[in-house]
């Protein structure tokens, strides 16, 4: 009797036995999906959770921007390393592997004490999610076929904005009711029950021939490379740009970037192969995934700092706070959907950016009295409706004119990039805020913070017009 949890059989199964319908596969996307929501909300929930964590732990400014970046950093820094191991050793067993390692270092984060054991944690997290993550998009392209993996991925895609929702949300009543801890907590139930649900519905999927060769040394350069370069800027707001602890680790940065572009040029299956990488619509694509990523969780960060660490608004009151933006999110995905067969990826990302640099200038204009609503929701609603259709560009774009056996190399390639940009923008970000993070804050911190968002949004909408290829004529 063919057995669909043997991998081996599995891989070399005919080509009709693969290609039936698993009966369990709506249940098994069920609690794939919950497993990648899981991730989306430790991206958000923690941001409205940082001034109660921070005041209880006494965090100082770099490590509650560390406590942000370093899931994101690792999350980003691992991701094609996680997909090779899925190609290795099946997406199940990576996928349980990834909830394994994420579920109890969600544990240690909501039992830290310090700054270090917190730091140790939310890194663990990332790379539990980086092993997670990938398995996840691959055993779901597996078990469905034809129109139901169209409708299968929908259900997947929508996550994203989903998630940005109800992180914001969960992270406000979990901070105002149980505590911060709870922000960690939470997700030992719920780690538990998809790990016995992933290991009951979800068939192993390995690729069969997959090379068994792995890129260590390009994954450990290149999340080196971010991180240095993430510490040299977060440096910078307490030092100054001229300090050795910023241009070090700055410096660092480039070499390690050089270093990893020439060893993904020598070994044997790199992790990103620079002649994809290459092409003008893969690069475009990850540019516009860096910078609308970066700008959207920059924002995002710096946004609810003000609320809170300025204006004074609780935990909860931040959360409700986001939803309309959250709301607004999901509105400029659907239209960036719609509209990208008609007018074409370049036109989506240059106004796609060009809202965004819009609203971020509303909130330059920021003040430390008078209602939030009236003075922070415009700019956020239209930074959030912003980002969401340059996602949608970013991915078009990149996989024009891609091979079917080449599309999940330059997927996730391109999706790199987002964690990345995030990490880096933060970290950006809370350095030029310095000023408004302290204990005596300043609104020109934030608004400085702002300005940078505003212009870099300006920059790459100008860009886009220049490096995103025109349409194809019908």
């Amino acid at each position: 009797m063919h057995d669909p949890q043997d991998s081996v059989r599995d891989a070399d199964a005919p080509r009709e036995a693969q290609e039936s319908p698993d009966p369990r596969r709506w249940k098994a996307l069920a609690a794939i999906c919950t497993a990648q929501f899981m991730l989306m909300l430790d991206l958000t929930v923690i941001n409205v959770a940082l001034p109660d964590l921070g005041a209880d732990l006494g965090l100082s400014r770099v490590a509650f921007t560390w406590a942000v970046s370093v899931y994101v950093l690792f999350l980003g820094g691992l991701l094609l390393f996680g997909g090779r191991l899925a190609d290795i050793f099946g997406a199940r067993t990576m996928m349980m592997t990834g909830l394994v390692v994420f579920t109890l270092a969600s544990l240690s984060s909501g039992l830290a004490q310090d700054e270090t054991v917190l730091i140790a944690g939310r890194l663990c997290q990332g790379i539990g999610a980086a092993l997670l993550s990938p398995a996840a998009l691959r055993a779901l392209t597996a078990i469905f076929q034809g129109a139901e993996r169209n409708k299968a991925l929908g259900v997947w895609s929508s996550l994203g904005g989903i998630g940005f929702a109800v992180g914001l949300l969960v992270g406000g009543l979990l901070t105002s009711g149980p505590g911060w801890r709870w922000v960690f907590f939470i997700n030992i139930p719920i780690g538990i029950g998809v790990l016995l649900a992933i290991r009951a519905l979800v068939p192993e999927r390995r690729v069969a021939g997959a090379d068994r060769h792995v890129d260590v040394l390009g994954a450990v350069t290149v999340t080196a490379a971010t991180g240095s370069f993430i510490y040299g800027m977060i440096n910078a707001g307490d030092h100054g740009w001229s300090d050795l602890g910023t241009l070090g680790p700055v410096l660092a940065a480039v070499v390690l970037y050089g270093m990893f572009a020439v060893v993904e040029r020598r070994v044997r299956n790199p992790l990103i192969r620079p002649g994809v990488l290459a092409r003008r619509p893969v690069a475009a694509g990850a540019f516009l995934m860096l910078v609308a990523a970066g700008v959207t969780g920059g924002d995002l960060f710096i946004t609810s700092q003000y609320l809170q660490h300025l204006r004074g608004q609780s935990a909860l009151d931040t959360g409700l706070f986001f939803l309309i933006p959250a709301l607004a999110t999901v509105v400029g995905a659907v239209l960036g959907g719609k509209l990208v067969g008609t007018v074409g990826a370049k036109a989506i990302a240059f106004a796609g950016l060009a809202l965004v640099a819009v609203g971020n200038g509303l909130l330059i204009g920021l003040t430390a009295d008078g209602n939030v609503y009236a003075r922070a929701l415009p700019g956020a609603v239209l930074f959030a409706m912003g980002a969401a259709p340059v996602f949608v560009a970013a991915t078009t774009t990149a996989l024009r004119h891609v091979a079917q056996h080449e599309s999940g190399v330059v997927s996730g390639m391109v999706y790199t990039f987002n964690p990345t940009g995030a990490a880096i923008f933060v970290a950006v970000g809370s350095t030029v805020a310095a000023a408004g993070l302290t204990n005596s804050p300043s609104v020109v911190g934030f608004t400085d913070a702002y300005t940078m968002f505003a212009v870099a949004a300006a920059v790459a909408a100008l860009i886009a017009l220049a490096l995103v290829p025109a349409r194809d004529r019908a």
